[in-house]
């Protein structure tokens, strides 16, 4: 009798359980073992993906959710993505409320995908009515059998990792990671993350990024949001203006923080140095892991797991784009060895 045929039902199947890979040639001088958890194996090839399928999954089990309504979100453009997928295979309509940073790479993607997206400025007050939460807000309002994920305040962003994330690493470590570093934008994947491996070793060290422009760190260490920290820059999904309730804290040790220019240099580096084409953010986080490094915080039995949340493709017009860095004054830093390219007529 011939077997089945060995087929998922459906690209929301393949969520979850993404590779951990070791990094070789751009750790090779720092002390440490270090190993990506690469999310950009993800369908929607960012770790969103996790938190898009939990929160929907559980808004249908509540009866909040019912055939033909509609999902709206306030999103940097990966939330977006994934919840726009999730939306077409469960069959539901998405408004998305996108930052204006966002890259034009992201909001083609949306599109494409069948959302419907408001783009707003990015350097207004976060209570500004022109601000993607306030706009996300009054379309709720206004849109009936609509459905706010509001992820910034939303606990089952914490608990996707909680139940996804935190156990993954775990299991493919072994027990053996003794410093999870991740960047912190709504916070869900860093908090769900730490919560579980701390439960398993309470010695793990979790290490935040924080992007300069950004409250998180300042509030961290004292409690208090300093309006005097915030400032425009550049990075996506990463850093905020406001303290997201879907960040705990308590789980993270402490945060250090990484400028524009380095984490667009090193999101490039990795690309030359480990063949992993990774997105700002992860250039970020790898740009973090050399900072801590510099500071001694590492030792030669160091396990580091760094979490890469997405994929390099969303970013083309933006730090793979030499026109785009030369822009941003970003291109002095450029290593000669970079490749060109030459037309042959």
């Amino acid at each position: 009798m011939k077997e089945g045929i060995k087929a998922y039902s459906n690209v929301l199947e393949l969520i979850g359980d993404t590779p951990l890979i070791k990094l070789n040639n751009i750790t090779e001088k720092m002390q440490g073992n270090y190993f990506a958890k690469v999310e950009a194996f993800n369908p929607g090839h960012s770790s969103k993906d996790r938190i898009a399928l939990h929160i929907i999954e559980e808004a249908e089990a509540k009866g909040i959710l019912k055939p033909g309504d509609t999902i709206i979100e306030t999103t940097s453009g990966n939330t977006g993505f994934s919840i726009a997928m999730v939306s077409i295979i469960k069959g539901y309509k998405c408004i998305l409320a996108v930052s204006s940073k966002s890259s034009k790479d992201k909001i083609d993607m949306l599109r494409t995908m069948g959302a419907s997206v408001y783009v707003c400025p990015a350097h207004v007050p976060a209570d500004d009515p022109r601000s993607y939460y306030e706009v996300a807000k009054r379309l709720h309002k206004e849109t009936e059998g609509s459905v706010y994920i509001n992820q910034y305040f939303n606990k089952l962003n914490i608990e996707a990792h909680y139940k996804t994330t935190g156990p993954e690493i775990w299991k493919q470590t072994n027990g053996q990671i003794t410093h999870l570093v991740a960047c912190s934008g709504t916070g869900g994947t860093i908090s769900g993350t730490a919560k579980y491996l701390k439960e398993q070793n309470p010695n793990i060290q979790v290490i935040g990024i924080d992007a300069y422009g950004s409250v998180l760190q300042k509030y961290h260490e004292t409690r208090e949001l300093d309006k005097n920290e915030i400032y425009p820059y550049r990075i996506e999904g990463l850093g905020k203006n406001l303290i997201p309730s879907a960040t705990d804290f308590d789980q993270i040790d402490y945060f250090i923080k990484v400028t524009d220019e380095s984490s667009a240099h090193t999101a490039r580096e990795l690309a030359r140095t480990e063949g992993l084409f990774a997105g700002y953010t992860s250039g970020a986080a790898m740009q973090g892991l050399k900072q801590l490094d510099e500071e001694g915080v590492f030792s030669k039995d160091s396990n580091v797991v760094v979490i890469f949340p997405d994929h390099g493709s969303r970013y083309m017009s933006k730090i793979y784009s030499d026109d785009w860095m030369d822009q941003q004054g970003f291109m002095e830093m450029e290593p000669e060895e970079v490749s060109d390219v030459q037309y042959i007529k």
